[in-house]
């Protein structure tokens, strides 16, 4: 069952404010790297934990301010060694959204207690 495991989707909420991008593309920002997170580690027993239930998997979308917060937030990540993919939209080459493994809540709660949820 999945219900202890959480995946965090972090989106730069920049995009629509600042950016003027669509709903439409930002929602697309975050399929793209949840759908490359599942890729990546569909071998992983905790992602075939996660996905045994489909009807049970828990995320949490959240908001990064802007670019840099993404960036800080994966440097972050990459030295607590948290598994995670940060989607880079080609060809404009613009980090988006992060999205990690899912993980025990309690494991990695501490990098993200910083973002609000998205709105």
């Amino acid at each position: 069952m999945s219900t202890n495991l959480m995946q965090y989707v972090v989106v730069r909420g920049d995009l629509a404010k600042v950016l003027n991008w669509t709903t439409g593309a930002v929602i697309a920002q975050a399929c793209h790297a949840s759908s490359a997170v599942m890729h990546l580690f569909h071998d992983d027993p905790i992602m075939k934990q996660y996905t045994s239930d489909l009807d049970k998997m828990n995320k949490v979308v959240l908001e990064a301010p802007d670019e840099n917060s993404l960036k800080q937030l994966t440097a972050e990540l990459l030295e607590a060694e948290v598994d995670h993919k940060l989607w880079v939209e080609q060809p404009e080459n613009i980090p988006t959204c992060l999205v990690t493994k899912p993980y025990r809540k309690e494991e990695i709660h501490k990098y993200f207690k910083k973002f609000k949820l998205m709105k």
